[in-house]
């Protein structure tokens, strides 16, 4: 999918994707992107390793993470953060 189909999601509606709702998906967004995380066991319960809330944009977060930016291209991205 190209980035220009993308739907775009308000920070509003990332919020509300935030794992503490059983019924709504796990997002995060990282770099202007939302990745849906759900099936995610690291992001399960909306909290990534005590240290990452879902339903956040996690662009500035990356630099401290033992990972690089690698690890979202696991996820689908289901749209583009709406600024």
């Amino acid at each position: 999918m190209e980035n220009e189909a993308l739907r775009e999601i308000s920070i509003q509606e990332l919020r509300r994707c935030d794992g503490s709702s059983r019924k709504n998906p796990v997002y995060i967004a990282y770099k202007g992107l939302v990745y849906d995380v759900t099936t995610s066991s690291f992001w399960r319960t909306g909290l990534h390793r005590d240290l990452h809330w879902a339903g956040q944009d996690l662009t500035d977060e990356i630099a401290d993470a033992p990972h690089t930016e690698l690890v979202f291209h696991k996820f689908p991205i289901v749209g583009r953060l709406k600024i």
